[in-house]
């Protein structure tokens, strides 16, 4: 029953906004207090992307492809157009042919044109309005800072990996600076699932919810994992679904 997986659980991880969640579930922050920083955090972030025509391009890679280096021609392309300190960064890795690449609009379209040239299989343009996981983000830093310097926040009951470092957050003061380093910092959640999944050889996996609408976290389990994610489950909402005991 569903008490008895929330009592066994171990640890707990969001993607993004969704550290958020992790951390309410874990009872370092309260559930109106998070909401009110997740507010906060949307609206700064909102308007820093209305500053800069940026925005994030999905990108599927061969083995052989070079994130980084596309990245830095894509910043020179846009040097070239009279663009001043571009913005072309992976600001999301998911797993080991996947990235998400985020910065100046006219950065992603070049890329887009030269998708083979850095062995890109496949790339498409987010529905997002921003770079976001980029410096481009700096304007909603300080506003997250101080929203989060106003609320109650207590050490995790238990292990909550960020999202910037794939490392378990330690304290509240850990909690506060990572939370708001995260708006400007690539998302590790490919590194944070080796983190959250990592064991000596022939211990076995653990049990894995993910929590809310869509499952593509699970998706990127399996890439990331295929033993972990045999021990996976979808729950689209605790209150109309029966956890079985495990």
């Amino acid at each position: 029953c569903v008490p008895q997986v929330v009592e066994r659980c171990v640890a707990a991880a969001g993607y993004s906004v969704g550290e958020f969640a992790a951390l309410v579930f874990a009872g370092a922050l309260g559930f109106a207090e998070a909401l009110y920083a997740v507010k906060v955090r949307a609206e700064a972030m909102q308007k820093a992307s209305e500053a800069v025509p940026s925005g994030m391009l999905s990108v599927m890679g061969r083995p052989e492809a070079n994130y980084k280096f596309a990245c830095l021609e894509a910043r020179k392309h846009c040097e070239s157009l009279g663009i001043e300190d571009p913005v072309c960064t992976v600001s999301n890795y998911l797993f080991p042919e996947s990235r998400v690449i985020a910065g100046h609009l006219q950065a992603l379209e070049y890329l887009q044109q030269n998708a083979r040239k850095y062995h890109f299989t496949r790339t498409k343009m987010l529905p997002v309005s921003g770079a976001f996981h980029t410096r481009l983000m700096e304007p909603a830093v300080e506003p997250l800072a101080e929203v989060l310097k106003s609320i109650e926040i207590q050490k995790p009951l238990l292990c909550v990996y960020s999202n910037v470092d794939g490392k378990k957050y330690m304290h509240s003061k850990h909690i506060r600076k990572l939370l708001v380093k995260q708006v400007v910092s690539p998302v590790l959640w490919e590194q944070t699932m080796h983190s959250v999944y990592e064991r000596k050889q022939g211990t076995d996996f653990p049990y894995t919810y993910e929590v809310g609408p869509g499952n593509q976290l699970g998706a990127i389990l399996r890439k990331c994992n295929l033993k972990a994610w045999k021990q996976y489950r979808h729950v689209d909402s605790l209150e109309d679904e029966e956890i079985e005991e495990t």
